[in-house]
């Protein structure tokens, strides 16, 4: 499937890995300058309003956006696998990332999130998107996931929602990483209707700072 308009295209791509096909769906800039490369979570797809509003926005501003469906997602498994799982399809897809030779940066919400940090260094990723960083389960502070985080090894910008309940802000340990909160968002940036801001204006705030963000990347 490919669509197209003035300022990207759209086309599907499908990719072997050791862990089963993975899908690709790429949002090409007319002139990248720059891959991101987005995965989901264990509890939804590609379809997520932060994927779906980077791959809207971002292209305008030289940058490719690939939306990965790992292969459990794309065989219609209900239940995420282990993470050592998990990382063998993301290190699967990333040659076909990189074909283009652009720079790669390496992300993900929740899950997916994990995963880019896990292995940002190990196929070389250029920075690390954390979106919905689960900083813990909820509840369970005391079983922090933040040595994934610190140990990207690479840029990173998190973006993390006010009311996140897997790690709120105020909860992130200090360390060599940009995080940027979107005010009263849970752990899916949805926030409730009598919040100071809209639905619209908390997508923007992940937008805008995804856009700042990859533009100050050398």
């Amino acid at each position: 499937m490919t669509k197209g308009s003035d300022a990207t295209t759209e086309t599907v791509e499908t990719v072997e890995t050791e862990a089963g096909p993975a899908s690709i769906t790429w949002h090409t800039a007319k002139k990248a300058r720059l891959v991101l490369a987005v995965s989901h979570g264990a509890g939804g797809g590609i379809e997520a309003r932060d994927l779906r509003a980077l791959a809207a926005v971002l292209p305008a501003h030289g940058v490719t956006v690939a939306r990965v469906e790992q292969p459990w997602r794309v065989a219609g498994k209900k239940l995420a696998p282990a993470p050592r799982t998990l990382d063998l399809g993301w290190r699967g897809i990333w040659p076909a990332l990189a074909e283009s030779g652009l720079p790669v940066v390496s992300g993900g919400r929740s899950a997916g999130a994990r995963v880019a940090c896990r292995t940002a260094a190990e196929v070389g990723a250029h920075a690390v998107l954390a979106l919905s960083f689960p900083l813990h389960p909820p509840g369970k502070p005391e079983k922090s996931r933040a040595a994934e985080l610190l140990g990207s090894g690479v840029p990173t910008l998190v973006v993390q929602g006010g009311n996140d309940p897997f790690g709120r802000p105020g909860e992130f340990p200090e360390g060599p990483y940009e995080l940027v909160e979107v005010p009263y968002g849970d752990h899916g940036f949805a926030v409730p209707k009598r919040a100071e801001i809209t639905q619209e204006e908390a997508v923007a705030v992940i937008t805008d700072a995804v856009v700042e963000w990859t533009g100050s990347l050398g």
